[in-house]
């Protein structure tokens, strides 16, 4: 996916593989992070998965979970068929079940037109990204 969209070498997803797979491991064992696979023929060719958060309660949702979207990718070769769309219903069908009404995520350039036909609007978020310069900076 991020290979894909252009946001990382491919050593960098080396990196992100190694630390992703324990902590996607226990938050799967412990309830946590929940996701969905779309086969074909014994393939899996998309999926999305939704972290389960705890949030302090504030006057979008009283509830202290939030719905958190993420790894929602589909291989190039079975795009424009829906997939995506239905695994995005799934999910936040999946987070209205468990009463969670805030379902947020970070939309790449390519998820944006499906994130806002189906509702997700952009917010006010900022971010602080401390990597090295890369980001321009930081507090210090």
């Amino acid at each position: 996916m991020f290979l894909d969209s252009g946001q990382a070498d491919e050593a960098r997803i080396e990196e992100v593989i190694a630390s992703f797979v324990p902590w996607a491991r226990a938050k799967l064992i412990d309830g946590s992070y929940v996701g969905w696979l779309t086969e074909e023929d014994g393939r899996v060719v998309a999926g999305a998965g939704m972290l389960l958060m705890d949030f302090p309660p504030h006057w979008m949702d009283s509830q202290p979970i939030r719905a958190y979207l993420l790894n929602v990718y589909v291989e190039p070769a079975f795009r424009r068929r829906g997939l995506a769309s239905h695994l995005l219903e799934t999910a936040v069908n999946d987070a209205h079940r468990r009463g969670i009404k805030v379902v947020s995520l970070h939309a790449s350039k390519f998820g944006r037109p499906l994130y806002a036909l189906n509702g997700f609007a952009s917010t006010n978020e900022m971010i602080l990204w401390s990597e090295g310069d890369a980001a321009g900076g930081g507090i210090s």
